[in-house]
């Protein structure tokens, strides 16, 4: 395909605290793959070739990570943003780039596996000049939601509506299709904002611009909760993406050089990276992923849990229901109780028990002094 695509990736992912202290949003892991990277393979397996990626926010890490783009067929130009220019902004910041033609615009911090060339037809079928794609939400308060009409012209715009206030149940998927006139709408060298901004003008002005409620998985990762469903999804199959590691039974993949004691429990679905290590006796109690250079150490019980890359789990710990960040070190016997949240690099030292939902900073060392 000739059409140019333009992925976001300048975002702080604040909401996903404490995990992106030390990380982009698009970095975080989905099944022990940057979430970008998923995205990636989509637009390479869409038919697409040349992307700009803008960056901000630890931009080093996402260029060593992803080079030119050529492991996905791809051709990477960055665009680097020293202030944030907003979504509308960093778009018009790459108008060289994107020339000419027919461009779509994918936000770089969500999971989803939308048929890209579909959305292509329904834009070019309308005679659009931009196309936003829409998801059915449950809960309208955490979105910008879209009202159109049985044509799928788009007619307003809630932000964040309650459910009693919301005139749509339809939200803005961040994934869109322009045409190159729209970069003449949107001023140069200041913030400028899809959602609040151009659109609304678009709509004023009685543009052509449509929504596309599509029928694929979509997960904006906005939250640790649809962080940790983004990942169980994935692991059960309701979004397409490549698990890495070796299908060594039903639902349990093992990655390269990792070592699984024979006397290990595992029920699925469960994902171990490389190079790791489990001992025996452990439990890992899908959904389950491990990131790759870990330690489980024996006795270690893994229950609805998400250990990023590097670090332990120590002898007899328990991780239920909680999500550590990469190098994370849990002592023996400690415990990290539902909906715990502890940041890259930190440590929890032996016997200790984090209550339910506590979120703690990258690099804390958790101990019994007051």
């Amino acid at each position: 395909m000739d059409e140019k695509v333009m992925v976001m990736a300048a975002g702080l992912g604040a909401r996903l605290m404490p995990l992106t202290g030390e990380i982009a949003k698009p970095m975080v892991p989905i099944v022990n793959r940057p979430v970008m990277e998923h995205l990636l393979a989509l637009i390479s397996g869409c038919g697409f070739r040349e992307l700009a990626v803008n960056l901000h926010y630890f931009p080093d890490a996402i260029r060593d990570n992803f080079g030119d783009g050529s492991r996905w067929g791809l051709d990477i130009y960055y665009s680097v943003e020293e202030r944030l220019m907003g979504t509308a902004g960093g778009v018009k910041k790459c108008a060289d780039f994107l020339g000419s033609g027919t461009f779509l615009v994918v936000s770089g911090d969500a999971l989803t596996d939308v048929d890209l060339r579909e959305l292509l037809e329904f834009h070019r079928e309308r005679k659009a000049i931009a196309t936003i794609v829409t998801t059915p939400v449950e809960d309208t308060s955490k979105y910008g939601v879209v009202l159109a009409g049985e044509d799928g012209r788009v007619e307003g715009f809630q932000e964040k509506p309650t459910e009693a206030e919301a005139i749509s149940n339809v939200a803005n998927s961040g994934i869109y299709v322009f045409e190159p006139e729209v970069l003449d709408l949107i001023p140069p060298d200041r913030p400028y904002d899809f959602g609040r901004e151009l659109f609304p003008l678009l709509v004023e002005a009685g543009e052509a611009l449509y929504a596309w409620t599509h029928r694929y998985y979509w997960n904006d990762v906005g939250s640790i909760a649809e962080y940790q469903q983004g990942n169980f999804d994935a692991l059960d199959g309701r979004v397409k993406v490549d698990i890495p590691g070796n299908q060594v039974a039903p639902g349990i993949w093992v990655g390269a050089d990792t070592t699984v004691n024979r006397d290990v429990i595992m029920t699925p679905p469960v994902c171990i990276g490389d190079r790791c290590v489990v001992e025996r006796g452990a439990r890992l109690l899908g959904p389950v992923i491990v990131g790759p250079d870990t330690m489980v150490r024996a006795g270690a019980v893994l229950y609805r849990g998400i250990k990023w890359g590097g670090g332990y789990i120590g002898r007899d710990a328990s991780m239920v229901g909680s999500i550590t960040g990469s190098g994370s070190r849990i002592g023996e016997g400690a415990v990290l109780l539902d909906g715990v949240v502890l940041g890259s690099g930190s440590v929890v030292e032996d016997g200790i028990v984090i209550d339910p939902s506590v979120r703690i900073m990258s690099g804390s060392v958790v101990n019994n002094e007051e």
